[in-house]
């Protein structure tokens, strides 16, 4: 008898449980795999509007050999929006491990400035961004530091170049500089994510740490980092599918103002080629990350 209540019991559960997430599946099926069916097959086909509607024909790969061999914008746009990544990737991570690491230390206010770090992520996802910015229709997410402030301010430039750092790398730096408002503002979701890895770290191994007499330096060399790879792994995927999908992004500028423009079919193959190049994106990074970073890590351990 006991067994068969707890089977009813387990079963009246599992009904429960596919009646909250029914509706989930639901938006699912309807709003995400439908519509991606539905612009994978318009990649390969020529869309045409009549009386009836929608008319497609089949033709191929013609979109895509529109796209690469024809289109006069698409391939530059592409490189720039790749180019994107290593220009703001790095300096997006590094920043926000930098502000996690101060939010994760024990001080006074340290809740208050969490939040202050977190309000870009609340603004820029509702309509106060575009009451805020109403006057002047600039989108605050790309309008950067005003050149005309930061030059008043300060000249990064010239401050950079009297250190005697390398011109390659000392214009990398002056450009972060200048764009420090917008990196800033992209570092949200990062924080969070790393203060919450950070949070995980069992308290231990700092204070043995402290017993062999390390510097922390040294702790977050050989404590903090390697305990963070999976956390950084993440951080990277999230930062590169942000940087690459977000509005202002110029592919995706294209993308928009074709498909805007009733032009269905090169639109959709657009965007699917793009999707592909980010996938082989993604792949790379995670395969080097793994093969060279948090394997290696794995290896000292074991050697130690």
């Amino acid at each position: 008898m006991k067994k068969k209540k707890a089977r009813g019991l387990n079963s009246y559960r599992a009904k429960y449980g596919y009646m909250f997430i029914a509706p989930w599946i639901v938006g699912l099926l309807l709003f995400f795999l439908i519509p991606i069916g539905q612009s994978l097959y318009y990649a390969f086909a020529e869309v045409k509007f009549s009386e009836n509607g929608l008319l497609s024909t089949f033709v191929g790969l013609k979109n895509f050999n529109y796209i690469i061999n024809e289109h006069p914008k698409y391939l530059d746009n592409m490189v720039k929006s790749l180019t994107t990544i290593g220009f703001s990737l790095p300096a997006i991570i590094i920043i926000s491990l930098i502000i996690a690491l101060i939010l994760n230390t024990k001080f006074k206010g340290r809740t208050f400035f969490r939040g202050l770090y977190f309000l870009p992520v609340i603004i820029a996802s509702g309509v106060v961004i575009e009451l805020l910015f109403a006057v002047n229709s600039e989108d605050i997410v790309s309008s950067g530091m005003n050149e005309a402030v930061s030059n008043n301010m300060i000249d990064f430039g010239n401050v950079i170049l009297k250190l005697g750092i390398p011109s390659q790398i000392a214009g990398y730096l002056s450009a972060v500089l200048n764009n420090i408002f917008d990196i800033v503002w992209n570092c949200g979701i990062q924080i969070i994510l790393f203060i919450s890895g950070m949070q995980s770290i069992p308290d231990q191994l700092y204070e043995v740490a402290k017993v062999e007499g390390c510097t922390k330096w040294e702790e977050f060399w050989y404590i903090t980092l390697p305990m963070l790879s999976r956390t950084l792994m993440l951080v990277i995927v999230f930062t590169i599918v942000e940087l690459l999908t977000t509005k202002t992004n110029v592919l995706m500028e294209l993308v928009l103002a074709t498909i805007n423009n009733l032009e269905y079919g090169p639109g959709a193959a657009m965007a699917w080629f793009y999707f592909i190049i980010i996938g082989v994106v993604l792949a790379a990074v995670m395969f080097l990350l793994d093969r060279v970073w948090v394997r290696r890590w794995r290896e000292d351990d074991f050697k130690k």
